[in-house]
């Protein structure tokens, strides 16, 4: 994936009227998920915008409240690419992948950004683009190359997961598909159901009639 640097500020000053405030800046609460899991009770000095969120049988987990301005996160946002975030906090620099964007319904401005932090020992699990390469049989005989899921799920080491996954169809044969489970990354793992169709060639009109006529002409 590519790197993108993000400029972030640690938020202290929770709550809605906060939060009001903080868009009319022009600016986007976020929340940066994924830090360290703590045994509670705990005397740990927390660093600003840290806080501690029980997640049950004595452990917590130090999340942190951040912000960040629209125009900074424009570019991470509109894109069909995906990136590995370099958080710029205060001079800290922290890694992490978009999880979740939550949208204003009817003005379709960002109201919140969910980050998750990664690093390089433990598993992700991100959305990744699909892109076909290669001139798929069934469509040199008439048939018509479909796209059923434009992005897969992939767990794997940050570092290792790709900008796109991309997907040789050449064998792909008239009136065939091919599921999740038929597609294999080294280091990757997909967690999408594997019968779930990724790609087909659908037959066409002209290609049914291409084949009637071969069936009759026998």
């Amino acid at each position: 994936m590519k790197t993108f640097t993000l400029a972030a500020e640690p938020r202290t000053n929770l709550g809605k009227k906060a939060t009001k405030a903080l868009r009319a800046e022009g600016k986007i609460p976020v929340v940066l998920n994924g830090g360290d899991i703590i045994d509670l009770p705990c005397n740990k000095e927390l660093k600003p915008g840290e806080k501690i969120v029980e997640i049950g049988n004595g452990k917590g987990l130090i999340t942190t409240d951040l912000s960040v301005t629209n125009d900074a996160v424009r570019k991470l946002i509109y894109t069909p690419d995906i990136f590995a975030i370099e958080l710029d906090i205060n001079g800290e620099k922290r890694m992490a992948v978009l999880k979740d964007i939550q949208f204003q319904p009817v003005k379709d401005t960002i109201l919140h950004l969910d980050l998750l932090e990664v690093n390089e020992k433990k598993p992700v699990t991100i959305e990744v683009p699909v892109k076909l390469e290669g001139h798929a049989e069934g469509v040199k005989a008439g048939g018509k190359l479909t796209l059923s899921m434009k992005k897969l799920k992939v767990k794997a080491i940050y570092t290792s997961i790709p900008e796109r996954l991309v997907i040789n169809v050449d064998n792909l044969g008239l009136g065939k598909s091919m599921a999740v489970g038929d597609i294999h990354f080294e280091g990757l793992e997909l967690v999408n159901a594997k019968n779930a169709v990724v790609c087909a060639v659908q037959l066409t009109r002209a290609a049914r009639g291409a084949a009637a006529a071969a069936a009759a002409g026998k």
